[in-house]
């Protein structure tokens, strides 16, 4: 029998659009062929998503409430839910008599921002225990957490402080577009500031080492410049001479393949890399990765007046376990709608278990 991983999937802000898409995600009786989803989560919204999921789509699925992922019926048609309790079902509308979405608008919150780190912490501890194979986690605000006393800027930094990680970056990708980042969530004008040899090389390493992890043996890495045509030798600046270049020769010295040998100008460099020439980017900064994923990711239908797709994965490369996410935000405004996309969901679920597959094969 072919091996599933058990997918801790973290339900996202309770009061966003988590519940909702991971209940149309797992509507989908191919991912049971591929995996065993275990959400972490709260049973009063699970139980609410399920109800807008059958009157906007026709889906009807069952709640299977564990206290162990052992406890996992892990078949279609049967979510299987660790209920961590935390919010009360006064919280959540009362679905006994809806028969259209009632959205919640609540906003964000402390009591959501507090039950989606919380979340988050879980499948945290559980894959750490290897109680489970990978993490992968729906949306949280930071806003919230920030409101309910945990002071972290994302998902990321909260991973690396409960692994104990030291050395790590984010890692976008959709379908062969892949990205790092140098840096994230802090102001531009620091993100200047942090682009220095180590860094940079050590992003190069982790990029390295990331794309090894989803089963690519050799390889090829672009690394994108900071300055405006890579700064014309010091004219517009001077990061990359005395920094990004400096850790570009140190990468190929330890064998890292960097086909140009120098930093690519960052209005090129990605239309390189859907064009073939490398298998991931090392950005510089935040929106340099961000942008372009989500101009292929993510798509909007101008005439309807909806997005027609919702695409990416967010990996957290560098830890000790596998962590995949969700490309998008909380989507509060459109909680309790029945109209968030799954999709970026799915990709997330679909990278986690390629990378399970990948380290065990290693």
């Amino acid at each position: 029998m072919k091996f599933k991983p058990v997918i801790g999937i973290s339900m996202g802000d309770p009061f966003g659009n988590g519940p909702e898409i991971t209940v149309r995600a797992l509507a989908d009786e191919e991912i049971y062929q591929r995996c065993k989803p275990l959400v972490v989560g709260d049973e009063t919204s699970m139980r609410y998503a399920l109800k807008v999921a059958g009157i906007v789509h026709g889906i009807h699925l069952e709640l299977n409430v564990v206290s162990t992922p052992t406890e996992g019926k892990y078949t279609y048609g049967t979510i299987d839910l660790m209920d961590l309790k935390l919010i009360p079902a006064d919280e959540i509308p009362d679905t006994s008599s809806m028969d259209v979405p009632e959205p919640f608008g609540v906003g964000a919150c402390a009591l959501g921002g507090e039950a989606a780190f919380q979340y988050v912490v879980k499948v945290i501890e559980l894959a750490l225990a290897g109680q489970i194979d990978a993490t992968v986690t729906n949306a949280l605000s930071k806003e919230a957490i920030n409101m309910a006393g945990h002071h972290y800027s994302g998902h990321t930094e909260i991973y690396a402080d409960y692994t104990d990680t030291p050395k790590y970056t984010m890692m976008l990708a959709h379908g062969d577009l892949r990205v790092v980042h140098v840096s994230t969530h802090v102001s531009l004008r620091e993100a200047c500031d942090r682009v220095k040899k180590d860094r940079v090389l050590d992003c190069i390493r982790i990029a390295n080492e990331g794309c090894k992890a989803l089963g690519i043996k050799e390889p090829k890495i672009g690394v994108a410049g900071l300055n405006p045509h890579c700064g014309e030798n010091g004219m517009f600046g001077w990061e990359e001479v005395k920094e990004i270049q400096p850790a570009i020769e140190a990468a190929m010295a330890e064998g890292i393949i960097i086909p140009e040998k120098k930093p690519t100008p960052p209005d090129t460099v990605f239309s390189k890399a859907l064009g073939g020439w490398y298998d991931i980017v090392v950005a510089m900064y935040h929106d340099q990765g961000h942008i372009p994923l989500k101009v292929k990711g993510f798509v909007y239908n101008r005439e309807e007046k909806h997005w027609e797709a919702v695409e990416g994965v967010n990996v957290t490369l560098g830890l000790p376990i596998i962590r995949a996410s969700v490309d998008h935000g909380t989507g509060i405004d459109l909680a309790g709608s029945g109209r968030s996309s799954e999709l970026s969901l799915v990709n997330a679920i679909d990278y986690a278990i390629l990378m399970v597959h990948a380290r065990k094969e290693a």
